[in-house]
């Protein structure tokens, strides 16, 4: 069984595949050493490791080039680059890893770009001239890189499946808004916001990755994600901050963020273990009453300072004091003035009143 993903692999592997991405000069170098059917085995940094298990080749410590990397694939041997893939060190390299360190490839050029990898700690690139494919080699990591064509349709997809979510993320919001006004809401209600926001954000942290692997050919997509998730993150926050219990059950928000991020999957869908992520009780507490502290409504208040919002909510203690507050209590809060006063109450009642409207209209 293969070793669980280590975070810091994780985030390397996402560091290679932005250098490897379409439109870099390395990618040219990799396409045109496929083009030309012959293999590579590259490895992106040099040290004293590097140096112990190389043997034979050739100096070179010249400025890197797609042609120049393809050139030096036709010899034998492995290439060694900077870092940065931004100057060629050496070529021709016979590498000698650690035979004693355990790999599950078979052929001779992959096993040993896995055997590097692992031992020195830099990414390795192996280039398949039998198979056709570039694989990558970060830690524990294998990660073989697709054709832009395959990602993109994939990437499609999960971009049609966001905005689906997206839709109802929204339908669930407004509910939610218009709960809080009414001072109807439950634990349930609560977590089915927190649930769909969850799920948004984990497709939108799939498509990333994507638009990662696409390059300057996942522009678009990249703007598109951006529209559809933008104040996402923010929500997910503003529920947690708006509901988490006082007391001694009360947990720092971005322990409760991560908590939730932990969820598998099958766990995330049950809205119990949603509710029990937040701090909000299980199964028998869902329809029990919860009550906002403001948090979230303030937010959507045009021009209103995060440090107004924070005075305001100690000042009340929740939402319902603040829907019933008038001109002068509002004045009664430290750097709130008349105009800002209204401001609020103006902000306030036009919330409500579109909540409303949207839930029985």
């Amino acid at each position: 069984m293969a070793p669980p993903d280590r975070p810091d692999d994780v985030e390397r592997l996402r560091a290679v595949l932005a250098g490897v991405a379409p439109g870099t000069q390395l990618r040219d170098g990799l396409e045109r050493i496929l083009r030309g059917r012959t293999g590579a085995l590259i490895v992106l940094g040099t040290d004293r490791t590097i140096d112990t298990i190389s043997s034979g080749g050739f100096r070179l410590d010249v400025p890197f080039s797609a042609t120049g990397l393809r050139e030096l694939a036709k010899m034998d041997g492995a290439i060694i680059l900077d870092a940065d893939a931004t100057r060629i060190i050496r070529a021709a390299v016979h590498l000698m890893p650690d035979a004693t360190i355990h790999s599950e490839e078979t052929g001779t050029r992959h096993r040993t770009a896995d055997r590097v990898a692992r031992m020195t700690g830099y990414p390795v690139i192996s280039v398949s001239q039998s198979m056709q494919i570039i694989a990558l080699y970060v830690g524990e990591r294998r990660y073989v890189l697709e054709d832009t064509g395959s990602i993109l349709a994939r990437a499609n997809q999960a971009l049609a499946t966001l905005e689906r979510y997206k839709m109802r993320l929204d339908e669930v919001s407004s509910t939610l808004s218009a709960l809080e006004i009414e001072d109807l809401v439950t634990v349930r209600d609560v977590a089915v916001v927190a649930q769909r926001l969850e799920m948004v954000a984990r497709i939108a942290r799939e498509i990333e990755d994507y638009v990662l692997e696409l390059g300057t050919d996942g522009r678009l997509m990249a703007l598109q994600l951006e529209e559809l998730v933008t104040g996402v993150d923010q929500d997910r926050f503003l529920v947690v901050r708006d509901y988490q219990p006082a007391g001694k059950k009360a947990r720092a928000h971005e322990v409760v963020l991560t908590d939730m991020q932990e969820l598998d999957a099958t766990t995330l869908v049950d809205v119990s273990a949603v509710a029990a992520a937040l701090g909000l009780g299980s199964t028998e507490m869902l329809d029990s009453p919860v009550a906002p502290r403001g948090y979230r409504l303030l937010a959507k208040v045009p021009r209103l300072p995060a440090t107004v919002v924070e005075r305001l909510v100690d000042h009340f203690g929740g939402l319902q004091k603040l829907l019933g507050a008038g001109i002068d209590d509002l004045q009664a809060v430290d750097g709130v003035g008349e105009l800002r006063a209204r401001s609020v109450r103006e902000g306030l009642s036009r919330l409500a009143e579109s909540s409303i409207l949207e839930r029985y209209v």
